[in-house]
């Protein structure tokens, strides 16, 4: 029978060789997507402030 605490229990080596194995995944899913808004703010400012002034003299 399970103990009350059993999640609390410390994982065995093989449990965290398994969780290595499956990679950051969600480390290059957060970078990408901060990526992807940086390009976008980018690409906003440069269509929608800059191109709009036009040649300053």
């Amino acid at each position: 029978m399970p103990t009350p605490h059993a999640a609390l229990r410390e994982p065995t080596d093989a449990q965290i060789d398994e969780i290595v194995r499956q990679g950051p995944s969600g480390a290059f899913a957060v970078a990408g997507i901060a990526t992807l808004l940086v390009v976008a703010m980018f690409f906003a400012f440069y269509l929608f402030a800059y191109l709009p002034r036009g040649a300053v003299q």
